[in-house]
């Protein structure tokens, strides 16, 4: 005999779309809680199919679907479960059908799904040669040109998406690879929302690990790079025209004038810690000496007061201060 629970389920696929909507609104409700997300997991090989189902439909009943599969897929082993039944396509495919009236849960949806790698692989498409990378593409197209001024924004939890994807090697690979330019765009996004911002600052920290083999990449896009990195740790002094005047442009300009520092302390580290990977190269320290990020990396520090941020600093000061050393010892040498 059915439980109550099996019976609900089953009304998930009535052809009645009011017994459909009452059976969805409640099981999104059973999401809600430990115990629910409990019950609805022991019948998992049912419910998400059943309920991932409804994502295509109309708002009315979409909506609440989406909102139950958010809420199931932050427990691992049913994302794990997600995944396998082709989630991440599904809502890809969803997300940018004409009609969809549902974007900011989906994205939420593949923020879950990509804190698995297997979630990872599939939104890369790294099975398939000729459509990998197609997903993320689209992701950045769609992160990087919507606004986030307005009142809704559906596409800003793509910032959490593009940093899983870049926890991952390959990930970063195709976020760095020259001929897409996905990682310039993400760069050069701006926006007043702190999770854009956090998502921009984390994606570019943790593509930064790949810069022992891919430092050329990374400073191909140095006009955007360097600001992004350096104007979150320079304070909200006005800079000298002797500083200024050894900075590129885009750092002058910006650190000529009052402006408004970066008060969260998160996204200063991921500058900090982005630096420290790219002037652990040799390459990367002289790139940095050539905008005075030295300089930048002084005035911010002074005006620090977070222990964490300063323990930043002082890491990527060390490489620095050891290139200072070595090169005064040279010179004593070559007298």
């Amino acid at each position: 005999m059915a439980t109550e629970l099996e019976e609900l389920i089953g009304f998930l696929s009535s052809p009645s779309p009011p017994v459909k909507k009452l059976a969805v609104d409640i099981v999104r409700d059973y999401t809600g809680s430990e115990d629910g997300l409990e019950s609805l997991g022991k019948y998992a090989n049912v419910v998400l199919p059943s309920v991932s189902r409804l994502v295509g439909e109309k708002k009315v009943v979409s909506e609440p679907a989406a909102q139950a599969l958010v809420n199931l897929s932050q427990k691992p082993e049913l994302a794990a479960k997600m995944v396998e039944m082709h989630m991440v396509k599904t809502s890809m495919e969803t997300l940018y059908r004409q009609d969809c009236e549902i974007t900011s849960l989906l994205i939420m949806l593949l923020v879950n799904l990509t804190q698995l790698d297997a979630g990872i692989d599939s939104l890369l498409q790294s099975a398939d040669e000729k459509m990998h990378g197609l997903y993320v593409s689209k992701l950045v197209r769609s992160f990087c040109s919507s606004s986030s001024e307005r009142k809704v924004d559906p596409f800003e939890h793509v910032a959490s998406v593009l940093v899983n994807i870049s926890k991952k090697e390959e990930g970063r690979k195709l976020l760095l690879d020259q001929k897409r330019c996905l990682l310039k765009q993400i760069v050069r996004h701006d926006s007043k929302s702190l999770l854009r911002k956090r998502g921009v600052a984390g994606t570019i920290r943790n593509c930064c690990f790949e810069a022992e083999n891919q430092l050329q990449n990374l400073l191909l896009i140095s006009e955007f790079l360097w600001p992004a990195l350096l104007l979150p740790v320079a304070g909200n002094k006005v800079y000298s025209e002797e500083d200024t005047r050894k900075m590129p442009l885009e750092l002058a300009s910006a650190l000529s004038i009052e402006r408004e520092p970066v008060t969260d302390p998160e996204i200063r580290v991921q500058a900090l810690e982005a630096i420290y990977l790219l002037i652990l190269q040799e390459a990367g320290r002289r790139a940095f000496w050539s905008v005075n990020g030295p300089r930048i990396l002084q005035v911010g520090y002074a005006g620090e007061d977070d222990p964490k941020v300063m323990e930043a600093y002082e890491r990527a000061g060390s490489l620095l201060i050891q290139e200072s050393g070595v090169d005064e010892e040279t010179a004593e040498t070559s007298s």
